[in-house]
């Protein structure tokens, strides 16, 4: 394909043949374009000089990329482009060299939340007959299934992605859009019907330089992604949220509100609490619904809400969607059930990580727990360290039962990190570095009538220390503690 099909125009009028896009420069083969990219450490520029070594035939880079290759690149037979945003021609170059994904895309961006609804949105159009697939930290499930290094990939990868998915027969993808994601431009490309905001909180503050940075990443979904016309469902009892739905009206999105506020669309009208879901009542354009989901935590319901509203924004019809809702299941790793103990005390395994997350988790608990809610959770190394007295914080505040452990220290010291999360955990906090010993206290001290809440690192199932990954599954460990205790092995 020649380079000017791709949307890309090169010095001197050149116009060579592309056999293939990259952005790693170990990767590019004879002819192919490489896009020298930005980085938060490095400048791609640096890496032209080995991509021409490898015979690229085009290099896509900004003025700065060109400076630092400027001795490299005089009498190179590859062409130059040099664009003034070079991560969204390059998300441009990739859509049209893929040229192809499913004909029904929409995306969901927030804090927290986004894996949950993009499941939750896959599973009520698998549900309604569609091919469907959802894209974010869990890789690519559904009909079509592949793994991802990033919630939101680069546009190379999410492109091929959605094109072999696409070739599979799949009509219809949910991914999740992250503000990493949405700051550099990977989504620009992709042809959306729709898109959801779920809440803001406090997260990213090690890539991002303040909340309203952050909050403008988020809004990029909104107000630069989603063409005109096309649906924005978004939750208004967040003040984040209002301010999004004013973005989104100004911009001539379609938008639908979902919340306790008695304007939204989709308005929660009363949950009724159990130990193995809940009973939603919801009205949506003046008639109530009733509807049992077996999902744990009250924030689950706005969830629901979002997925529903992106499906009928997308083009289903409201009545069958709705009736899709009880069969809906959790994500692996979102409150997820790990483990009953013989006393009948549950170990629910959660994700959340970030201090906002990790109180709605232990408050959206509560309602199904008679007893007393045992919290383990850390924070990680190398990551928003803001965020760790809140984290504690959070868990003081909520929690009847405090273990503070390790959570992929990385390069830190895992002591260190604690010692910030005991500052907000409070004296009353029990700080126990052995991730797996501390799940083992945590079911221990369990009761009849209690739970544990196991946070932060949900479906993943490694530990890092340092630069090395060590096996290690929270819900894997909540079952060998329980059989353990409970006598079984």
């Amino acid at each position: 394909m020649r380079l000017s099909l791709l949307g890309l125009r090169g010095d001197k009028g050149r116009d060579p043949e592309v056999t293939g896009l990259a952005v790693d420069s170990r990767q590019v083969r004879p002819g192919h374009l490489f896009a020298a990219l930005p980085g938060s450490a490095t400048h791609g520029g640096e890496f032209i000089q080995y991509a021409l070594r490898q015979g690229a035939g085009a290099i896509l880079t900004d003025r700065k990329g060109a400076e630092i290759a400027a001795a490299e690149l005089v009498g190179a037979d590859a062409a130059l482009v040099v664009a003034e945003d070079p991560r969204a021609a390059l998300a441009g170059a990739a859509a049209l060299w893929f040229a192809a994904q499913p004909e029904t895309m929409v995306a969901v961006t927030g804090t927290s939340g986004k894996t949950s609804v993009a499941s939750f949105t896959r599973q009520i159009w698998q549900a309604l007959g569609h091919k469907a697939i959802s894209l974010g930290t869990m890789g690519v499930q559904g009909d079509y299934q592949a793994k991802l290094a990033h919630t939101t990939p680069e546009p190379i990868t999410l492109h091929r992605v959605l094109a072999e998915a696409a070739a599979a027969g799949v009509t219809h993808a949910a991914m999740e859009a992250s503000s990493h994601g949405l700051d550099q431009r990977r989504l620009d490309g992709v042809r959306l019907k729709a898109g959801a905001f779920t809440n803001f909180s406090q997260d990213h503050l090690d890539y991002h330089k303040d909340f309203d940075e952050y909050f403008a990443a988020k809004a990029l979904l909104f107000d630069h992604i989603l063409e005109e016309g096309a649906g924005a469902v978004i939750n208004i009892d967040d003040p984040r949220g209002r301010q999004m739905a004013q973005i989104a009206g100004e911009r001539g999105l379609k938008l639908t509100t979902i919340g306790k506020d008695e304007r939204a669309d989709l308005r929660i009208l009363g949950q009724r609490y159990d130990a193995t879901g809940q009973d939603l009542r919801f009205g949506f354009h003046g008639q109530a619904h009733l509807v049992r989901l077996a999902l744990i935590g009250g924030f689950q319901a706005e969830n629901v809400l979002a997925a529903a509203g992106l499906a009928i924004a997308a083009g289903d019809e409201a009545p069958r969607v709705i009736e899709t809702l009880p069969g809906l299941t959790t994500v692996r790793g979102r409150m997820e059930l790990a483990a009953v103990r013989e006393n009948g005390a549950a170990v629910f395994v959660d994700y959340s990580h970030k201090p906002g997350a990790l109180a709605s988790a232990l408050q959206s608990l509560r309602p199904h727990v008679m007893g007393r809610i045992v919290v383990v959770f850390g924070a990680g190394g190398d990551r928003d360290r803001l965020k760790r007295p809140l984290m504690g914080e959070a868990a003081r505040q909520f929690a009847d039962v405090v273990y503070v452990t390790d959570d992929n220290p990385r390069s830190e010291d895992p002591a260190a990190i604690r010692a910030e999360v005991m500052a907000g955990a409070g004296p009353d906090a029990i700080e126990v570095g052995d991730r797996a010993e501390a799940i083992l206290r945590g079911v221990d001290a369990l009761q009849p009538g209690d739970a544990l809440l196991i946070a932060g690192k949900g479906h993943e199932t490694g530990q890092i220390i340092g630069s090395d990954v060590y096996p290690f599954d929270d819900a894997e460990q909540a079952s060998v503690a329980v059989a353990a205790l409970d006598g079984k092995i």
